[in-house]
Parts: C-alpha cells; structure tokens; sequence
C-alpha cells in the first residue's frame, strides 16, 4: 500500500516546502513513512527545496533517489515559502493535494483527518490551530489580532488560525494554477475560491529540530501580502484621511480669516507653522506611499516574469503543465 507504480497517478500528492530543515528531515520521513502505510490510496512526497544552505537538499534527493514515493524539486534560490507551495502544488499529480510544512508542527496524522472530510465530499480541508505549543504569548496574540483583522478588512472569507496546512481537490489545484499573480498569500486565494470547504481543528506541537524561518520580518511581509492582496481597505483609508485633512486645513483657513475680520490681533510664530507644516507633509508621505505599494505590485505584475525557478526535479517527466508565466522548467533527470 502506497508505493505507486512509475506510470500510475498518484491517488494523494503530500506538498512539503523545506527551507534549512536539515535537523528535521530523518524524523519526518519516518513519520511520513508511517502515515503512507496507513492511507488507502498510492501517495507521493513532493520534497521542494527552497534554496537550503544546509544539507536539507542533499538528504531530500537521496531520499528520492532511494524511494519512487518520494519527489525532489530545487529552485534555484530562496523564492519564499509561498511560493515553493505553489512549485509543489503545480507538480502534484494526486486527487488530492495535502500540504504541510516540514518542522513537524503540523502533525502528519492529521493528514487522515483531512483525508476523511474529503472522502465526505468537501474540496478544501483548512486545519485550524487549536492550540499552539511552544510559542510566546506575543506570537500568539499578533497572529490572532492579524486573522482578526484581516477578516474585518477584507471582502475574502479568510478562516482565522489557519496557515498553509490544508487538503484540496484536483478541480482546485487546478483553479490555483490558473492564478498567476506574483505576491502570493496562498491562504487568501483558498478563501477567495469558495468550493466546498471545512474546517478540521488540531493541536499544533513544537518543532521537532531547528529554528523557525518566519522571523519578525517575514511575518510582517505576510501580513502585507494578505492586506494588500485581498482588501482596498488601505486605499480607502487615505483618500478618508485626505478628505479629514483638507477639511481641517478649511476650517483653520475660516477661523483664521474670522479672526482677521474680527480684527482680532494674531500671535505670530514659527513653532506653530512648523509643527502643522510637518504633520500635512507626513501625512502626504504617508498616503503617497500606501499608494505606491500598490503601484509597485502592479509593476511586478505587468513585468510577467516567472514566479520561480527550478534548478532540479527528479520526476521532470512526469510533470503536468505548468500554469501561465509560472515557471521556467528544469532539465529532464
């Protein structure tokens, strides 16, 4: 069970992004090696290598090399975790397409959770976080005030407590190629999707070996992804400030000029004028730059240049075709 042959399509396709996961890895295929002979159905692993400065890229291609289950994808640099989902996803040949990060944070028997309300008919399977071990209250509380926030701002029903560990059908795999933009929050287009989709909840463990990659910055840089990419709440907030600005500077110019008329006599001074002059300059940047971010995304776009690179795949043949401007192929092995 679970070991198809080289011309059978795979019934499930396991996703897993790597990224400096060298401490992991052993443990992982032993677990995932355990999951496989538990699943009804011919599974493959779709190892995708990130750019790794450790030896993640090395034990992932001898691990493919060792088992036909296993699948190893190399980008030919760091391209993000977003992004490496999506050269998985797109190389994913099963019914149903399962991804799962490699920490072990997200436990691979859950994996039959998902299995099962698929089974029941729904095409997306979210796991949601339960409870999340090892992580600071901080970590926490941002990461809910974000899913929270997010769901208020955007039109998008994106569920809260949910990262990238989900179950998708074919039909929605293939929706997701037909999505070429370049700034990705996966777990937004998911949403925006709609189909058939629930939840499975899950206790998040702590990492089985190494360090997190989603520091400070790269949160962040999610977390701008996902506004951006999914609500103009941002755009209308600066044409509202605009409006308020104008309309305060109207009011100061009538006090002004009543005050004048009045013949009222005004205090004269630089202190005033130059705190007011560099709030509206503030301001002005402020919303010029909210602006450009947008402009700038739109830049990417038009420029239409390939979301990754592959540098080595070991099941090159098998590959399906690729989605439009996604990626430039590697050489066959």
């Amino acid at each position: 069970m679970g070991w198809p042959k080289a011309e059978e399509t795979p019934k499930f396709s396991l996703v897993i992004p790597l990224y400096n996961e060298e401490a992991v890895l052993h443990l992982l295929f032993q677990r995932l090696d355990s999951l496989m002979a538990k699943i009804d159905g011919s599974t493959e692993v779709v190892l995708v290598d990130d750019g790794s400065r450790d030896a993640s890229g090395v034990l992932a291609a001898e691990r493919a090399r060792r088992d036909p289950r296993y699948r190893y994808v190399a980008l030919s640099r760091n391209f993000g975790h977003q992004l490496a989902i999506t050269a998985g996803m797109e190389r994913a040949r099963g019914e149903a397409i399962i991804v799962m990060d490699a920490d072990l944070q997200d436990p691979p028997e859950v994996v039959l959770e998902l299995i099962a309300q698929w089974e029941a008919g729904y095409q997306i399977v979210h796991a949601r976080r339960r409870s999340r071990a090892g992580e600071t209250r901080l970590k926490k509380w941002t990461a809910s005030l974000f899913y929270r926030g997010l769901r208020m701002l955007s039109d998008v029903d994106i569920p809260a407590d949910v990262g990238d560990f989900r179950l998708i059908d074919r039909s929605v795999a293939e929706t997701f190629r037909a999505m070429p933009e370049r700034d990705r929050y996966v777990r937004g287009m998911f949403g925006w999707m709609g189909y058939r989709q629930t939840i499975v909840e899950f206790d998040r463990d702590e990492r089985a070996g190494g360090e997190t990659k989603y520091n400070w910055a790269r949160m962040m840089r999610l977390a701008v992804d996902g506004l951006i990419g999914f609500s103009d709440v941002p755009l209308r907030l600066v044409l509202w400030m605009g409006a308020i600005v104008s309309l305060s500077a109207l009011l100061y110019g009538l006090y002004v000029l009543g005050m004048a008329l009045a013949e009222v006599r005004l205090v004269s001074g630089w202190a005033s004028l130059a705190v007011l002059t560099s709030l509206l300059s503030g301001i002005n940047l402020l919303m010029t730059g909210i602006v450009g971010v947008y402009v700038g995304r739109t830049h990417r776009e038009v420029k239409q240049r390939p979301l990754y690179i592959v540098a080595r795949d070991t099941g090159e043949s098998t590959r399906l075709g690729m989605s439009a401007a996604s990626a430039i192929p590697a050489a066959a092995e």
